[in-house]
């Protein structure tokens, strides 16, 4: 159905920057709310930050805040995460996930792309 497709994960140092980019193959774009998850070693999966249909976003994880962007182009169906100052506890691999506006579940997923953040 959805197709969903990130890139832009490396490796960087202590206080660099990354931005994850989220290709979605689908028409009908603008009906879905889209987040980024991320699983570091050990841990399980949690919501970093979604963004609605209309553009409002909201990061979750307390420690990304005011450190990580949630953004969307629609013309492009594009997702974005832009990722500043990052920390060694930010190493994981980042998802981006989709579900339809209204819904609870997360019904579409990309393969993920591993960050890795070292001192």
């Amino acid at each position: 159905q959805v197709q969903l497709v990130e890139s832009g994960g490396g490796e960087v140092q202590t206080g660099g920057s990354l931005r994850l980019s989220c290709a979605a193959s689908t028409r009908t774009f603008t009906n879905y709310v889209m987040g980024w998850f991320r699983q570091a070693p050990g841990k399980e999966r949690e919501i970093v930050a979604s963004i609605t249909t209309s553009g409002g976003s909201r990061i979750f994880e307390d420690s990304a805040k005011g450190r990580f962007t949630i953004s969307r182009d629609n013309a492009k169906k594009m997702v974005y995460l832009q990722m500043n100052s990052l920390k060694p506890e930010d190493t994981a691999v980042y998802y981006c996930a989709g579900r339809n506006d209204g819904y609870m579940n997360w019904n579409y997923w990309g393969q993920g792309t591993q960050v890795t953040v070292s001192s």
